[in-house]
């Protein structure tokens, strides 16, 4: 199979060997800025960094020799759905889609947008298959980062360093692998398909030791927070906490007894 890249040095090596010009480059370039600031500690449920799957995803795209702003769409494919915008809020909004639009540009965020409300099930991925035909261009261009993203997560086993009940909810290696390996032909992208099959199959002939994935078996991605970022929180938690005391100590000095 072919080896994809995982780092952004690989993902641009990668590109400008295959010819993708430096104009062609830049939106993948700050896209990857980007995906740098959202995903800060964010690890897939296997453990490994969720920038490395992101650029996984692009990576894919890029082999297929696709246009610039869908391997940029790749890089970001899941901002809106576990991205850190910093507000505490979770999925897609208005106030998200102008800050990233503002960024990345409208075609690339349309990308994002139409990802996002992608429904992806055993019943949806039949869905999908069969009304393939009658998609929109861009819709079809939003499968096809869906597909990236599934031959992504299946690369190097990755899907049996997942939890349980995360493998039982995506376990493709039956008819909707199936189904997702002749989208991928329909699509018009055969290489990708086989690239799917090759993945399943490696997935279902493994000879895996459940001791491989750690002491820890996830289900969802997650985040870990830096050591010296802890260190501040708690730092201005016993402060805010002593602020507090002293206030309420001072009120009670000057309540006037009844």
């Amino acid at each position: 199979m072919h080896t994809f890249a995982q780092t952004n040095i690989q993902l641009v090596n990668q590109l400008y060997r295959d010819r993708y010009t430096i104009t062609e480059l830049d939106p993948i370039l700050t896209c990857y800025e980007l995906a740098m600031r959202l995903f800060t500690g964010r690890f897939r449920a296997s453990g490994k960094t969720f920038i490395a799957h992101l650029v996984g995803t692009a990576s894919i795209l890029g082999s297929l020799r696709v246009p610039s702003n869908l391997v940029a769409a790749g890089l970001l494919h899941a901002a809106y759905a576990t991205g850190d915008f910093g507000d505490g809020a979770e999925g897609i909004s208005n106030t998200k889609r102008e800050q990233v639009r503002a960024i990345v540009g409208e075609e690339v965020e349309e990308y994002l947008a139409r990802y996002d409300a992608l429904p992806w099930s055993d019943r949806h991925i039949a869905d999908h298959y069969h009304k393939i035909d009658a998609l929109s261009g861009i819709d079809r261009e939003v499968l096809l980062i869906r597909l990236a993203n599934e031959l992504e997560e299946y690369l190097d086993l990755g899907m049996l360093y997942f939890g349980e009940e995360r493998r039982r909810r995506t376990n493709y290696l039956n008819d909707n692998g199936r189904l997702m390996i002749e989208m991928a032909e329909k699509l018009g992208f055969p290489a990708l398909g086989a690239s799917l099959a090759q993945a399943f199959k490696e997935t279902a002939d493994a000879n895996f030791v459940p001791a491989l994935r750690g002491p820890k078996e996830r289900n969802s991605s997650f985040l870990l927070a830096p050591q010296s970022y802890q260190r501040v929180m708690d730092k201005l938690t016993t402060r805010l906490q002593g602020a507090g005391s002293t206030k309420a100590g001072a009120q009670n000095q000057t309540e006037v007894p009844k």
